[in-house]
């Protein structure tokens, strides 16, 4: 099962880029760039250092050149301003040799040259180092990816590398942004993108005040377990921004030691006593044959119909977790809360 990423992987091709782009691109002109240029002006004082899983990394001077693996970087740095020139290819999304949908249009905003795609099977557990190497980078930024200690060492043999704070995919959403903007020296940049969600999502919060009564779970249902993110999940601590409460059963069955998923049995399912449900599905005919699997409705979400699902690659990564550029898409977050609302009105 591809949990590291096919659960944090796609989107729906949408219009609501325009804001946060604005962040990133505000009083620039359309002119042709080359990968790697910038559209916002440098904050911070260089050297800048940044401690993380592997040690401190010390960046010496404003990267000109700029290389993202994992998830959600690359939109962070876009947002920051900085265009990468080579980014992690998302095959399970979006399939080979093509960009995610907001991605390609932030680069085809600015008329931003697009990047290079380094070669990823979708779980990113093989870095692609000769490829790293062929991009001639000066930063490397990974804070939220699933990069060893040893992967991490190679890779600043080539540049210097930003990794994850403490674990593999589970760095938060807010972190992965403020890291790579600091890497970046844009700082403040950084602080304005999540100023820009912080409103959204409070909004959103106000809107729906029937969320702050109801606690929830995320699930990825396969055909021998299914899993239930942890609190440490991205995905599911976005879900709390908007007034849920995380179903005190998540923790108490969690039998990952840290992880930011766990496997249980489909005879346990019956104990995720959660009020609403999240489930994710690459297609209808997945989504709708759980909603009639008795062991599904086991679950009392699920028997209850108070289920959230989200169905298709683009849309599931648009919101697993919600990146800088993904947050108002509205096949991501703005048709998740839609039917959040549904399911807790059942």
């Amino acid at each position: 099962m591809r949990i590291t990423r096919a659960f944090r992987r796609s989107t729906a091709l949408v219009a609501g880029l325009t804001t946060v782009l604005a962040l990133s691109a505000c009083g620039q002109e359309d002119t042709d760039q080359d990968a790697g240029e910038t559209t916002q002006e440098v904050t911070d004082e260089f050297p800048i250092s940044i401690e993380h899983a592997f040690g401190t990394t010390e960046i010496k001077e404003e990267p000109k050149r700029v290389a993202t693996w994992g998830w959600g970087s690359t939109e962070a740095s876009i947002a920051a301003g900085v265009y990468p020139v080579a980014i992690a290819e998302q095959i399970w999304t979006v399939g080979e040799g093509n960009l995610l949908p907001w991605v390609e249009e932030a680069y085809d905003a600015e008329d931003v040259e697009h990047p290079t795609l380094l070669p990823d099977d979708g779980s990113g557990a093989t870095v692609p180092y000769d490829e790293f190497i062929a991009a001639k980078p000066d930063l490397i930024l990974a804070p939220y990816s699933g990069i060893t200690e040893e992967q991490y060492k190679k890779l600043s043999e080539i540049a210097p590398t930003v990794a994850y704070p403490e674990a593999p995919w589970t760095t938060t959403w807010q972190d992965t942004i403020s890291i790579t903007a600091k890497a970046l020296g844009r700082s403040a940049q950084g602080e304005k993108v999540l100023g820009d969600i912080d409103s959204y999502l409070a909004d959103e919060a106000k809107k729906h005040p029937e969320f702050a009564d109801r606690t929830i779970a995320a699930l990825y249902p396969g055909p021998n377990t299914i899993s239930p993110y942890t609190e440490l999940d991205p995905r599911l601590a976005i879900l709390t921004k908007l007034g849920f409460s995380v179903a005190p059963s998540i923790a108490k069955l969690d039998t990952s030691k840290g992880g930011f998923y766990y496997e249980l049995s489909w005879e346990e399912a019956d104990k995720i006593d959660a009020d609403v449900a999240v489930t994710y599905f690459d297609d209808d005919a997945q989504a709708a044959a759980f909603l009639k699997d008795q062991k599904a409705l086991a679950i009392p979400a699920v028997k209850n119909g108070a289920v959230a699902q989200v169905v298709g690659r683009e849309r599931i990564s648009a919101v697993s977790p919600p990146t800088a550029l993904s947050f108002r898409w509205s096949g991501g977050m703005p048709e998740l809360i839609e039917k959040l609302a549904a399911a807790v009105a059942k």
